[in-house]
């Protein structure tokens, strides 16, 4: 930088005019993300039915079945997404490319599309499906294709983050390991995976995170069947299409505004609090 854009820079007139400049169009669009969540605490805040429509049978049910299927959604990617991400990140084998675009496609795919795979896949006369059948297992339309359908769309969150953690880690430190006799998975429990554990608890949010708010996919490969399939988001569009009073949709609303802000709370103290890696 030239001595006469650092003096540009550091006149206060300069800094002013671009505070005003972006002020406004940045205000609007502030206002067009809080107006609505604003719009949806004040309309829950004067329901005199909220209480009793969080207490409903339909709004129990989908937030039971969210919480059993996004929980086991997140102890599958953690078990099988952690030995994936330690092999992308310290590891060349042949298609390693292949599963980078592999795990990339369901982050930029519509969940509709993913839902649409899933079905032509594991459905009753889909690719693998129809070999399923004949053991006398059916997957679409059960709770089973619910978690499967999280699955699919969050686990690649978990899958990314984790592998970023880990190739932040200094590889020096596990080859210290190793030349002191540490075995490859101690060495991965003892040193790796301490220097990693930010990555892998922000993985672990957000994988939940998406896996709790799934809709296209789940609505497609398992249905909305209520207390079966019916997660809180497809309990939403039931709620609308039955025609009942909105004092469900808004409760349900409310539940999932406040899971996920408190969602993102942690991952914001989590990147404070967590220590740089060695």
């Amino acid at each position: 930088m030239t001595e006469a854009t650092t003096a540009h820079a550091k006149r206060p007139g300069a800094r002013l005019g671009l505070e005003w400049l972006f002020g406004a169009p940045a205000a609007l669009f502030v206002a067009f993300f809080s107006i609505p969540l604003v719009a949806l605490a004040w309309r829950a805040a004067e329901s005199g039915e909220l209480w009793d429509s969080i207490t409903s049978d339909l709004v129990l049910d989908a937030l039971r079945l969210s919480a059993i299927t996004s929980t086991f959604t997140l102890a599958i990617a953690v078990l099988v997404g952690t030995p994936l991400a330690y092999l992308l990140a310290r590891r060349t084998f042949p298609g390693k490319f292949l599963v980078d675009l592999l795990l990339d496609l369901p982050i930029v795919l519509p969940p509709t599309v993913a839902g649409v795979a899933l079905l032509v896949a594991l459905g009753r006369r889909g690719l693998v499906g129809e070999w399923l059948d004949g053991l006398g297992l059916d997957v679409a339309f059960t709770t089973a294709a619910v978690v499967l359908a999280q699955l699919f769309v969050s686990a690649p969150y978990y899958i990314r983050t984790v592998k970023a953690g880990i190739e932040s880690v200094e590889p020096v430190y596990e080859g210290v390991a190793w030349t002191l006799g540490a075995s490859p998975w101690r060495t991965f429990r003892r040193v790796t995976l301490p220097l990693a554990w930010p990555s892998l608890l922000a993985g672990a949010i957000l994988c939940w995170a998406r896996a709790l708010s799934e809709l296209g996919a789940t609505l497609i490969f398992a249905g909305n069947f209520q207390g079966r399939t019916q997660t809180m988001p497809l309990a939403i569009i039931s709620a609308f299409e039955s025609g009942r009073t909105i004092d469900v949709p808004i409760a349900l609303s409310v539940i999932l505004v406040v899971a996920a802000a408190f969602l993102l709370l942690l991952l914001r103290l989590l990147a404070r609090t967590a220590p740089s890696p060695v």
